[in-house]
């Protein structure tokens, strides 16, 4: 049975104990290594860090797995961070990229357990015979002036396919590509320019291509507001969203900047704050916090006569999970170009950037949730005019955006989908 081991993120302390090298990751969890290892576990991550070639590895052992993290040092002033997952009891069938939501990074989205029985999305496609594979793009890593203009929709594409292209020349499996909100959009791109007989499907998770009507007006004028920050030299944007989880933890009952709305000179506490903002996203300032059709979680929250007085629940998702997550981020910092850029596709601004919607011949499977990024599928739609019958299109009702990675019933209710 797998067990969760709470420091996931390789930090510097246990970097120390785990960078070792590959020699002492196999001695904690395998013995020495056989010719039965090249296939699976250690073996297979050490083919793996040879193939990108680049960076200082860690290495962190777990119940029946092994994880490699692996930045990889390229010369610029952030690097693309590589994790791997391998089951150490058989070799894998095939590989899942997965891709992080704007601003989130693998460990934050995809290695946070959900709760007891639930080790997160990443394990359970371990579970599936899978090899997974985690790219975080730079903007983890980066300080706000290491971004440039530069970072949009393209510049991930091309980080991405450099480490599908490695791993790919020495491993030769099937593979496909599994994203969550942004990290979505770039698996819908990623397919567009990806001809490999190999990719055999692609997984959205809450995320939208073109609206029609009143939305994609709506949509412009976003991707025209993230243009203007760009012309202004604001490059990177900090949603907060670590911050403001961190302070509903640590003192929920303090007074935060922000205005109450039943009587704006009150203040929310920072736990009504946090879960405010997490159940209506769509309520707060921001250029593109419209787009969920709700929040990120789903729950309610119900104005007391005081701030003091609000009561507020989440449904999916508990603040502890929330917190675990988002303790895990880098940065957070989302890239200003890489926003201008999926704003242009929900506009469907080609000029300003195309998916090749034509070009996407794998299967694909597309999840939204109702309170999330909702029921918008035009983008499936596109796929499917020409000529892919092979896409399905689904949307998870009472769920949020985070709740389709998180929730303590995701497994049963939206990973099952997939």
């Amino acid at each position: 049975m797998d067990q969760d081991h709470s420091d996931t993120r390789p930090g510097p302390g246990r970097r120390a104990v785990l960078a070792g090298g590959l020699a002492g990751a196999a001695a904690l969890t395998l013995g020495a290594a056989g010719p039965a290892t090249a296939a699976k576990g250690t073996g297979l991550l050490s083919r793996i860090e040879r193939a990108l070639g680049t960076g200082t590895a860690a290495y962190l052992p777990g119940d029946g797995w092994i994880r490699l993290t692996l930045p990889l040092d390229d010369g610029g002033p952030a690097p693309v961070t590589v994790d791997v997952l391998a089951d150490t009891a058989r070799p894998p069938h095939g590989i899942a990229y997965l891709l992080p939501g704007g601003g989130l990074n693998f460990a934050a989205d995809f290695f946070t357990p959900g709760g007891p029985g639930d080790p997160g999305l990443a394990h359970e496609l371990r579970r599936q015979g899978l090899l997974v594979v985690g790219v975080t793009p730079r903007e983890d890593a980066a300080a706000p002036g290491d971004i440039t203009a530069e970072w949009g929709l393209a510049a991930h594409r091309r980080d991405l396919a450099r480490v599908v292209g490695a791993l790919d020349s020495v491993l030769r499996l099937p593979y496909q590509y599994v994203g969550h909100s942004a990290g979505a959009a770039l698996a819908l791109d990623a397919a567009s320019h990806d001809d490999s007989p190999r990719l055999r499907r692609v997984v959205v998770l809450d995320t939208t291509g073109p609206y029609t009507g009143e939305l994609a007006v709506r949509a412009a004028a976003t991707r025209d507001a993230y243009a203007a920050q760009l012309a202004q030299g604001t490059y990177a944007v900090d949603p907060g969203l670590a911050g403001l989880v961190a302070r509903a933890v640590t003192d929920p009952a303090g007074a935060s900047p922000a205005p109450w709305p039943p009587h704006p000179s009150l203040r929310f506490t920072h736990a009504g704050l946090a879960h405010f903002a997490l159940i209506h996203t769509a309520l707060l300032p921001g250029a593109a916090n419209w787009i969920y059709r709700q929040g990120h979680s789903a729950g309610s929250y119900a104005f007391g006569a005081t701030p003091a007085e609000d009561r507020f629940t989440l449904t999916h998702t508990p603040l502890a999970t929330w917190h675990a997550a988002t303790s895990a981020l880098g940065s957070g910092l989302l890239p200003t170009a890489l926003m201008r850029d999926l704003a242009a596709v929900w506009a469907g601004d080609e000029a300003t950037y195309r998916i090749g919607w034509d070009r996407i011949r794998a299967e694909v499977v597309w999840v939204n949730t109702a309170l999330g990024r909702g029921d918008h599928p035009r983008g499936a739609e596109l796929i499917r005019a020409a000529g892919n019958d092979r896409v399905s299109f689904t949307v998870v009702p009472g769920y949020g955006h985070g709740d389709a990675v998180w929730s303590t019933t995701a497994a049963q209710d939206v990973w099952s989908l997939l």
